[in-house]
Order: structure tokens, then sequence, then C-alpha cells
């Protein structure tokens, strides 16, 4: 059984899917592992690590011959993987909703492809939960950027030439990245508040010690999706929110927007009309810029300026702390494929459960039920 580890070709993807650390246990397992060199470079992993771990350090062609698994952040095209042996798994964040053309590409090369963004929400698949692990470190880095183009203090300050107050927050979406921006912002000292479509959050916003803002009085509008995802809004829920937010958003300094849902474009949260009532030097951070953005007006890869208000939309935000996101990354997929282990068979092998979820091609087929067409 070979595992090949592959340097990532995206623009600004600057993650590795395996560390020394992850490649280490692989070969515990029994597998061989194969690096292309220079993976882990721009996540500060060395190639004389990977060695050190048991790894065969290499370039792409020597990394890919082979090869029964391969590993990635994002997934790879398929023209830079032949020679991988016939049926190889690729098991990496495959966008399949976005990159329908390339999931295709796949089945029609015979290979099995496994997005790990489709792990289902269930306990025991915690642990090999992408999303969730890259999400914490989104939100935490979301407050970061947010400081850094706020051009005031985050806690309150008393000093002999006066009080400085504290800075208010509103995190809009709370899923695993709006709890971590939540308890980031707190930490810093901010005034915290929250909001989400979920009723059921409203007790993990207090937990955190911010202030639930909610919509009352619209009466069986949960917004709860499946797999504990946000739901699409009715049209009811949607004109109380706006109204909600457009009075809270007036009075706050920054806004990180965290709502996604899978499979469509991100919802609208806060609309021109909106930021022009925020005072001039706040900041707006959408994490969701990439799937067509919460805030009107985003750019995705850009900091834009909105009736003076600053809107960032970094991309691949996880991606931008490389070491500890490739880190969890790798925890995630040997979480995943040592689970599953056989070690009759030297190789995973995976149940109905967690396998149908994840699996979209097999047999030249594409076959996961979400990407029917």
């Amino acid at each position: 059984m070979k595992i090949a580890v592959l340097a990532e070709g995206a623009d600004g993807e600057r993650r590795v899917a395996a560390t020394p650390e992850t490649v280490k246990k692989f070969a515990a397992l029994g597998a061989e592992v194969a690096v292309e060199a220079g993976a882990g470079a721009r996540a500060s992993y060395a190639d004389d690590d990977y060695a050190a771990a048991g790894a065969t350090v290499g370039d792409r062609a020597a990394t890919v011959a082979g090869a029964d698994i391969l590993l990635g952040v994002q997934g790879p095209n398929v023209a830079t993987i032949a020679g991988a042996a016939p049926g190889a798994w690729i098991v990496a964040g495959l966008n399949p909703f976005g990159e329908r053309a390339r999931v295709e590409s796949y089945a029609d090369a015979g290979f099995e492809a496994l997005a790990m963004e489709f792990m289902p929400r269930i306990t025991r698949a915690q642990s090999m939960d992408i999303l969730s692990s890259q999400s914490n470190l989104a939100g935490y880095k979301a407050v970061l950027d947010a400081a850094a183009e706020y051009g005031r203090a985050f806690p309150m300050m008393m000093t002999a030439a006066g009080t400085v107050s504290a800075a208010k927050v509103f995190v809009m979406g709370v899923g695993v990245a709006g709890l971590q921006a939540i308890a980031t912002a707190r930490r810093l000292g901010a005034q915290v508040s929250a909001t989400d479509v979920r009723s059921a959050t409203r007790e993990q916003i207090q937990s955190l010690g911010a202030k639930p803002i909610f919509v009352e009085h619209v009466k069986g509008i949960e917004g709860e999706g499946s797999g504990g995802y946000a739901g699409e809004m009715s049209p009811e829920y949607q004109a109380a929110q706006a109204e909600l937010v457009s009075s809270h958003i007036a009075k706050q300094d920054i806004v990180i927007t965290t709502a996604l849902i899978p499979g469509r474009p991100a919802p609208r949260l806060v609309s021109d009309a909106q930021l022009a009532t925020m005072r001039p030097g706040s900041v707006i951070v959408d994490l969701a810029v990439e799937q067509g953005g919460n805030v009107e007006g985003a750019v995705a890869g850009e900091i834009v300026e909105r009736h003076g208000v600053k809107i960032i939309g970094h991309k691949n935000v996880a991606g931008r702390l490389a070491t500890d996101a490739s880190a969890l990354f790798a925890r995630n997929l040997y979480n995943f494929l040592s689970t599953f282990w056989d070690k009759e068979q030297g190789r995973p092998v995976l149940d109905e459960e967690i396998g149908d979820a994840v699996r979209l091609t097999k047999g030249g087929q594409i076959v996961n039920a979400r990407l029917a067409s």
C-alpha cells in the first residue's frame, strides 16, 4: 500500500495534506509513504523531516507512480497524477459542487474520489472533519485580521489620559468559525454579540459570554438544515432578520460573517444600505466571500472600502495559518484512513455510512447521491 502526499498547485495554497507526524503514523500501519519534494515547505515542514519520519521524497512522477492513495488539501488535476495505481483513491478537499468538471475527470480516469468535506456530522467522524478543523482556525484568524485593519483598540482601557471604550464585535453565523470568532474577540477584550438562524445556538453564544441577537416572534423558523448546517431562511424570517440586523449593525465597530449553505451561494446578510449606517473606520470580515459572500460589495482576495467601512475578503483564511492548519488537516486524513485500516488487507476498507457519504466516484461513474444530476 503506497500513500502519496502531493504538493499543492492552487494559487496561494500553503497547506500540505500530511506532516512528518502523520507520515510516521502511516508508516507504523505498514504503508509506504512518498512525499513530493517541497510539499510542506510553505507550511514550514522540511523534506528532511519527512525523510526522517520514514517517507521517500522525490519529484511528482516518482511520488505518484503506483500510488494506491493520493492525499491532497485541494483536489489535483487529473493530468498531474497519471501513473497512480488503477482505481487509486484521491483523498482531499475536492469542492464537489464548485469543481464538478474535475470530479467527472476523476471518474473518467477510473479514480475513486473521496471528498473530505462530505464527511457526515456524526460523533464518530468528528476527528475526521476537515470543515470543522479548518473553520476553527478561520474564525480565529478573522478576528486577528479585523484587529489588524481596525484603527482602534479592542479592550476597554482606563488611563490617566482618559478611557478607551471596548470595541463592539458582531458575529453573524454561529457555526464552528463563528464560535471561535466569539471566543477570540472576547479574549481580546471586545464587547461581543452574535446571531444565527438556528435558535439552538443561543445557549452556545451565552456560554462564551456574548450577547445573543435573535429574531423573536417568528414562529416555526428555526433555520436548521441537515447535519447541523443552517438551512435556507423563509422570506418572513429574512425580512425580520434584516430589520433586526439593520438596527444592531449601525452600532457595531466590527462585523464577522460566516454563514454558508452547502451546495448553494452564501446568503446575503449585510446590504450596502446597512454598510452605510456603520461609522467610518468600521471593519467587516466576510468568511463566505469565496462562495459569493455574505456582504454586498465584498471582493474575494481583496480588502475594499465602501462608505468608509473596510470589507476584508481574504481567500483560504485557514491556509493563512498554514502550519497549524496543515497539522489539523493531516490528522483529519490520518484519523479517517486509520479508522478503517484492515490489518489483513493492509489497506483501509470503508463502511457504508461514511464511505457512501464521502465517495464521489467509483468504477468510472459519479456515485454520490448529492451530485445526482
